[in-house]
């Protein structure tokens, strides 16, 4: 059963969700993605959005660009946390949807992760999750060493080499 529902607006929004989905995977927290509209098919997605807790999701990670009401429908409708991405837009880079947001009314919080942040998103939602999961908190802390592994290694790379020769093997 899903415990995180990954929700987008427009397809086009796929690749940034997909960073979502991705360490959830990872981290072996099971999901569930679909593309839903709270402007274009109000009805289904207030069945979406109301059903939810009854479908055992315990995070919703919503994606939207521009007036970006989609991670803040949720957060009105459904009980536990909201993880909102903002997307980067054409018109004002993103910074639109940022605002709308993370400008929730008092009463309605989304918890908001950095423009096209999907991979924050899916950790954020794993990270709420594993309050109460002692198993997937041991994968987050593998997860975090691995990060901090990967750094020590670019970093030894670079004292070894020189930055010219680092520069253009990033080539």
């Amino acid at each position: 059963m899903a415990n995180v529902s990954i929700v987008m607006g427009s397809d086009s929004d796929m690749p940034v969700m997909a960073q979502a989905a991705e360490v959830l995977e990872k981290l072996g927290v099971e999901f569930e993605m679909t593309v839903i509209s709270a402007h274009r098919e109000p009805d289904i997605f207030f069945e979406y959005a109301k059903t939810a807790e009854a479908r055992g999701i315990k995070v919703i990670i919503a994606g939207a660009g521009k007036a970006a009401h989609l991670p803040g429908m949720c957060a009105a409708l459904f009980p536990m946390p909201v993880i909102g991405i903002p997307m980067k837009t054409s018109d004002l880079g993103g910074v639109d949807s940022l605002y709308s947001i993370v400008q929730m009314p008092s009463g309605i919080p989304v918890a908001t992760v950095a423009i096209n942040g999907g991979t924050n998103a899916g950790i954020l939602a794993a990270k709420i999750l594993a309050a109460g999961d002692a198993k997937l908190l041991a994968r987050l802390k593998d997860y975090s060493e691995n990060l901090k592994n990967d750094v020590v290694k670019k970093a030894e790379k670079l004292d070894k080499i020189g930055y010219q020769e680092y520069l253009s093997q990033m080539k």
